[in-house]
């Protein structure tokens, strides 16, 4: 695993991204909700593609377009810019809100964008839809992350998966004892380990309490954790805001929460598996599991812009960054498990997919994929559900 690299230790700086989920039928963990039913802007897919443009535009997070200035051992971006004609320039953003406000823009030809934003890309007529026919790479994705709630729309695809992870539990083993299997852990009994618990710096960590409530507090009729009405979502809202005091801090990096563990600053929180994965082969004394209850998770969609200069330069970079030999090298490097499924043989390191669970559609399937939560209620329901902003909102409320 190439997680143990300087190099790689300086790259990732990313919210939530190395998460990522698979569905299954509504009503279980992992659910996906009816199909979307929203209402979108008439903007038609390529039927074919033309030669390349000699540039494309990237919006990415740190790890995902890489060309060797980081380590010469990653570089995908190289051998696609000789075999494409496209020249390659990436932008990093800060956070999934800077990343849509920069789609929104008009500068980017394509980005890889995460669940929580990616609905509302959709309805605002920023990103295209795809003809996935145009992909060659495309048929040998996992089914589990194609055409799901969160990159497509009425049935048609507007975004290419990128891989998947999930949250989990993890803990250090010298404090936390017994092993925790529940959220219970950390939203029942946080304040155990006052000023010792994390939480990613994210308003979807609000899912995760989501999760819990749908296990614990049945009557309160959650289905999906990002379909919340008023009643629920204040009973969310409520549950963070109690757990709150026990928090020592919320990462928007996994490096920083590693840091914590390994110096026992932080013994008990949700996690990315990278971060779990990592801290290990630091050599923290951790241990991380899936909740009983389920979790959530977030798998990244490539997704072109609606009026993108370079549009066939596009669709090349995003057949080459799903290709088998590159996915894996991709997936490796960031740590996710890859999205297509001859990636796996790839990997330099063998028992890497089985680390990441990236056969293991049984695992995915408790795991809820980031998804936007918009008015329109996902879940079937007619009333009203609280929105994004809604959520980030209460979120910055809560962190004060």
């Amino acid at each position: 695993m190439r997680l143990t690299t300087d190099a790689r230790l300086k790259t990732i700086a990313t919210v939530g991204v190395l998460l990522a989920a698979a569905g299954c039928t509504p009503g279980k963990a992992g659910s996906t909700a009816p199909d979307n039913k929203l209402t979108v802007p008439n903007i038609s897919a390529p039927r074919q593609l033309g030669g390349g443009e000699g540039s494309v535009n990237l919006l990415a997070w740190a790890g995902y377009v890489e060309n060797g200035s980081t380590d010469k051992k990653a570089d995908w971006v190289t051998d696609f810019q000789k075999s494409s004609g496209c020249s390659v320039t990436v932008t990093v953003p800060k956070s999934a809100d800077e990343l849509a406000k920069l789609m929104r823009s008009g500068r980017y030809d394509a980005a890889s964008v995460p669940g929580e934003v990616s609905l509302d890309l959709i309805t605002a007529g920023a990103v295209a839809p795809l003809n996935t026919s145009l992909i060659p790479s495309y048929g040998d994705l996992v089914v589990g992350l194609k055409n799901k709630p969160w990159n497509a729309v009425n049935g048609q695809a507007y975004g290419v998966p990128h891989g998947r992870g999930a949250q989990v539990l993890l803990w250090r083993t010298d404090v936390v004892k017994p092993d925790p299997s529940s959220w219970s852990a950390v939203f029942g009994n946080a304040a155990s380990y006052q000023g010792k618990v994390t939480a990613p710096d994210s308003p979807m960590y609000l899912a995760d309490a989501a999760v819990y409530l749908m296990s614990t507090n049945p009557a309160l009729g959650i289905k999906d954790p990002y379909a919340l009405d008023d009643t629920q979502f204040k009973a969310v809202v409520d549950l963070v805001t109690k757990q709150r005091p026990a928090v020592g801090g919320f990462y928007a990096d996994y490096t920083s929460q590693v840091q914590g563990f390994r110096a026992g600053t932080s013994v008990l929180g949700a996690s990315g598996q990278a971060a779990a994965a990592l801290a290990k082969l630091e050599g923290a004394p951790v241990k991380s599991a899936l909740p009983s209850e389920g979790s959530t998770g977030s798998s990244d969609s490539w997704m072109v812009a609606a009026h993108a200069k370079h549009r066939n330069c596009a669709y090349r970079w995003i057949d080459h960054i799903t290709s088998a030999k590159v996915n894996a090298q991709v997936s490796e490097w960031v740590g996710q498990a890859p999205a297509n499924t001859k990636s796996c043989a790839l990997t330099t390191d063998k028992s890497f997919c089985s680390s990441f669970n990236a056969a293991d559609e049984s695992y995915y399937a408790k795991v809820y994929m980031h998804r936007t939560p918009v008015k329109q209620c996902l879940d079937g329901r007619s009333v009203r559900c609280k929105t994004y902003a809604d959520w980030s909102a209460a979120w910055a409320k809560i962190k004060g």
